[in-house]
């Protein structure tokens, strides 16, 4: 039986690799198709104010009716084509200048009559006839169906409205959106992008209503305003959410999403309309009002010209790099003791969008489009399920063979338990399915390949022949090769638009960098020397009961501290030092896509010296060990399924290529070192 099971073992060994080139070449027609949805579709980004700021800076403004229609002519001068219109308050109605509100102590003020001690009502008087004609339906309906009761009230003919309500509790109070406001920004051409709240009462008429008069101002595009989408009620009762997803599918809305490093969590209910109303949702990115107020900071004008010119960077890095398509401008007015007055940062703001360097002309230059943001459209063939089935089969195959360069007898067992367990994971959980098998092959592929590595060049120890210059440069473009392997079952696996929205998130990337990392070193430490079981058993033992000495400690905390910085500068949300941010804003700027520095200044030219020294020393298998550093990093950068395939793809070919140009500098220079070192020292000791 063993006899037997060993046979078909060793076939196995050959006939995985072919199970994992069958993968490979399933993955590519579907990388094809994202990279045709990415291209082709949602090509348009769009430039988003928050009107109800503008209304706030408008508020410390001498004349601010004036002030808000002449920033609103400079803005669509600038490239701002839209607005994001609140639910109207009567805070903001105040600041739109409609209305003016009293407590009852202010309007027993102002009208000169008593009121009753036990009143705490908010007096309201229109600014015009517009407004009364408008807005006094609309305020009326909306405290009514709070049970609030209003009447009428006025003061010197000037009609108004008593809400009985006290004011700080009535300006919390949500209603439709102002008609004047949405009418005035149509006229003026801006497109209107609406933010919607749950904070009243789901009421499926009402809401049919209001989203009929909102598709007809042309409104395309909602941003939660709030924790919660309109309709939630719970993650259970999810009524509500249907219906709210089937108006908008009517009326033709989508969603906005915000960019996760901006909002930790999105709005509850998000992931379940968005899915709905069919993923008719584009990517966000803010600049938040305290982005914005270090535009007012009292600094140089060179300094805030760099300010300006890195916030148009950054825009252009986001929808380049991130799939953003809508950029959500806010501002606020500051008081300034410096300058001894209110400062804004609006004019800043529009330097950042169309100065010299401006985000608008830099969009433009790299293929892009502004205009009102549409989403992606997936490319998604029929026989896909087919591609995934076989991506599936050739990510178990992969992860066996792995395997097999510990263990070789576990190769076929591995394989056919991995299959079972990921059948029974693929009926459980179809994206944990998908993650796990993603993470696995992710996992393995950098591993295999600096596990193949090190076999090649432990065995130039042994064999030292051919060209020393053309062995090093093949080691390290196979070796990439092999772990782009992973980087095509990532993609394949994951190939759906929740990922790219980043609705959801591979969450592997932290032992995507680890993993790879630690196995290595165990292959390096107890499998790579073809010992015996026993032997390795032997050698296992030694480690742990070997003494334990102070610089071994030592050794040990700086490595665990190199270990925590490198894992805590992955992923999407991965922190970088002030100057790092620098050298990669000079390397995006000179370059259009920044390569990884760990792979083009480190792993890739560490990995080349020790392929090149290998033919002399032994403990230069230690440089070329380092180089996973850089493989796990290529598989990485297509794990950021929210980054483009193309930009993924050209920031791999950056790495290798100035890898390979300081690995060559290195070389040159040990052979500099070791020549002059064999010259001078024999002369120095006669």
């Amino acid at each position: 039986m063993k006899g037997t099971y060993m046979k078909w073992n060793q076939r196995a060994l050959k006939w995985l690799w072919w199970l994992v080139i069958l993968g490979m070449l399933a993955a590519i027609p579907v990388a094809f198709e994202r990279n045709e949805t990415e291209q082709k579709t949602g090509r348009k980004v769009e430039f988003v104010f928050d009107y109800r700021n503008l209304l706030e800076i408008s508020d410390l403004q001498t004349d601010p009716r004036k002030f808000v229609l002449e920033q609103l002519d400079e803005m669509k001068q600038r490239g701002i084509q839209s607005m994001a219109v609140y639910e109207a308050t009567l805070n903001e109605l105040k600041l739109s200048r409609r209305i003016e509100l009293f407590t009852s102590h202010e309007a027993s003020a102002l009208t000169q009559t008593p009121i009753s001690p036990n009143e705490n009502y908010t007096y309201l008087l229109f600014a015009e006839k517009e407004s009364e004609q408008q807005l006094q339906p609309m305020i009326q309906k909306a405290f009514a169906e709070l049970n609030v009761n209003t009447r009428a009230w006025s003061y010197k003919n000037q009609p108004g409205l008593i809400i009985e309500m006290a004011m700080e509790d009535a300006l919390l109070k949500t209603m439709d959106p102002d008609p004047i406001t949405l009418q005035m920004l149509k006229e003026k051409g801006y497109t209107i992008v609406i933010r919607l709240s749950n904070r009243r009462a789901f009421d499926e008429a009402r809401m049919d209503e209001l989203l009929g008069r909102l598709k007809a101002l042309g409104v395309k595009r909602m941003i939660i305003d709030g924790e919660t989408v309109p309709g939630f009620v719970s993650d259970k009762d999810l009524h509500n959410l249907d219906l709210m997803a089937e108006l908008m599918k009517k009326h033709q809305i989508g969603l906005a999403s915000t960019e996760a490093l901006y909002q930790k969590t999105p709005p509850r209910g998000f992931n379940s309309i968005a899915k709905k109303i069919d993923y008719n949702v584009v990517r966000l990115h803010p600049l938040t009002e305290s982005d914005s107020q270090k535009l007012t900071e009292n600094i140089t004008p060179e300094e805030l010209k760099g300010r300006i010119q890195d916030y148009a960077d950054r825009f252009l890095l986001a929808v380049k790099d991130r799939n953003i398509r809508m950029i959500f401008l806010h501002a606020k007015a500051v008081k300034s003791t410096d300058k001894g007055k209110i400062v804004h940062p609006l004019d800043s703001i529009y330097l950042t969008l169309k100065g010299p360097d401006g985000a608008i002309p830099q969009i433009h230059k790299v293929g892009y489009q502004t205009g009102p943001a549409t989403a992606f459209v997936p490319v998604h063939s029929g026989w896909q399920p087919v591609a995934k089935a076989l991506l599936s089969i050739g990510a178990v195959a992969l992860i066996a063979l792995t395997i097999s360069y510990f263990v070789p007898e576990l190769a076929l067992a591995v394989f056919l338990l991995g299959l079972v367990g990921s059948a029974g994971m693929y009926v459980w959980n179809n994206s944990l399915f998908s993650q796990a098998l993603a993470l696995g092959a992710g996992t393995c592929a950098p591993t295999l390949a600096i596990m193949v590595a090190i076999r090649a060049a432990r065995n130039k120890l042994d064999r030292r022949d051919g060209n020393k210059w053309l062995f090093t440069i093949v080691l390290l473009l196979r070796t990439t090769l092999l772990s782009l392997i992973g980087a095509l079952f990532i993609v394949g696996l994951l190939n759906q638009i929740t990922y790219s929205l980043v609705l959801e998130q591979f969450r592997g990337v932290g032992i995507l960098h680890a993993a790879p990392i630690a196995l290595t070193v165990l292959y390096w430490l107890v499998f790579s020397d073809g010992t015996s079981y026993r032997d390795k058993v032997r050698r296992i033992q030694g480690f742990l009961h070997a003494n334990i000495r102070v610089l071994w400690v030592i050794v040990a905390v700086v490595v665990a501290a190199a270990g925590y910085y490198y894992i805590s500068r992955t992923g999407n949300e991965g922190q970088a030092s002030s100057f790092e941010r620098y050298f990669r804003s000079f390397l995006e700027n000179t370059l259009g896509v920044r390569p990884r520095t760990k792979e083009f200044m480190i792993s890739h030219p560490l990995f080349l010296l020790g392929a090149y020294l290998c033919y002399k020393y032994r403990s230069a298998l230690l440089l070329v060990l380092i180089g996973v550093i850089g493989q796990a990093s290529v598989v990485d950068t297509f794990a950021h399924l929210h980054t483009p395939l193309v930009i993924s793809s050209i920031r791999v070919v950056y790495g290798l290529a100035f890898g390979l140009l300081i690995g060559a500098v290195l070389i040159v220079v040990w052979e500099i070192i070791a020549r002059s070192w064999q010259r001078w020292v024999p002369r120095l000791s006669e």
